[in-house]
């Protein structure tokens, strides 16, 4: 026999009322790897000036010379310098987070909304500063490749041609190719349809292609040009650290309120209307010592399909 009354129980809608949510940090697609600045060696600076001083590219200033026994008199030479060296001055990348003391005292748990507000705009900071690492208009690589170290690609998407001819331009020590993550994946499908399968590394306890031994970074800072079906990008090849005269990357040290290297936050006080401030501010560039440590493979395709000729 059914029952027409069925007993009263709890129900889902009122226990949720006596339990406690777990919450998590605030999740946002806009945080990536940031494979560069890790991959990168970088050299403090001290006073926000790095001079890069070069000799002038002309071997036959030194005369060097193999003596027999016989022959005693040694030729008297030198190595002239660039003088006018150039100099970088650290940019600053900066952003005020405003949060009403109302709100930092009301909802400060179990998510500190300061820190928050905080790591959230550090976060936006770091990948800025890829971003300007590889395109700002003075100091990011893909405007400091020497013209004989930047060529077109072939033809279609990148090869295993291209990146060979990429190692044989830096071939002093390479540490590593960057590219956008659709350019890595093009090339990977080029080598394929080839039958040589790029092998894989792993280093910062990720998996990472590799050609030739050198790892194949992926940043999507590199840029894109064109639309679909002719999608452009470039990759890049790179040596670092200054023992090497490479590409180094440059920071302020010792900065009043240091949260990481470059990286500052500073309490700004609270206004009129309550709302408490603080500056977050990230001072960086990039410096490219000798032409042959960067090169700069152009006009790769990204496109899935083409015609092979």
């Amino acid at each position: 026999m059914s029952e027409t009354n069925p007993r009263p129980v709890l129900g889902d809608a009122g226990a949720r009322q006596l339990a406690t949510t777990q919450k998590t940090q605030v999740q946002t697609s806009i945080i990536t790897p940031r494979w560069l600045p890790r991959f990168l060696s970088w050299v403090p600076v001290e006073a926000g000036v790095y001079r890069v001083n070069r000799a002038k590219d002309n071997a036959t200033t030194v005369a060097v010379i193999c003596t027999s026994k016989a022959e005693q008199e040694l030729p008297t030479s030198y190595v002239d310098y660039v003088e006018k060296p150039r100099e970088y001055v650290l940019s600053s990348i900066k952003s005020v987070v405003g949060v009403h003391t109302r709100i930092s005292d009301l909802y400060r748990s179990p998510q500190d909304q300061v820190k928050e507000q905080l790591r959230l705009t550090i976060e936006n900071l770091k990948e800025k500063q890829e971003f300007e690492l590889i395109n700002n208009q003075d100091y990011g690589l893909l405007k400091n490749a020497g013209a004989a170290f930047r060529f077109p690609t072939r033809k279609g998407p990148p090869t295993p041609d291209d990146l060979d001819e990429l190692l044989a331009r830096v071939w002093k020590e390479p540490a590593f190719f960057l590219a956008h993550p659709r350019a890595i994946a093009a090339f990977g499908r080029e080598c394929t349809r080839r039958g040589v399968p790029p092998p894989t590394v792993t280093l910062f306890g990720n998996p990472f292609l590799t050609w030739r031994g050198v790892p194949l970074v992926p940043s999507d800072k590199v840029p894109i040009t064109g639309n679909k079906g002719h999608a452009r990008s470039s990759i890049l090849l790179i040596r670092t650290g200054e023992a090497k005269q490479g590409v180094v990357g440059l920071f302020q040290a010792g900065l009043p309120g240091e949260q990481a290297p470059g990286l500052s936050v500073r309490f700004m006080g609270i206004d009129a209307t309550t709302i408490a401030s603080y500056l977050v501010s990230l001072y960086c560039s990039a410096a490219v010592l000798t032409e042959d440590a960067l090169g700069v493979l152009e006009n790769v395709d990204l496109d899935l399909y083409h015609e092979y000729a």
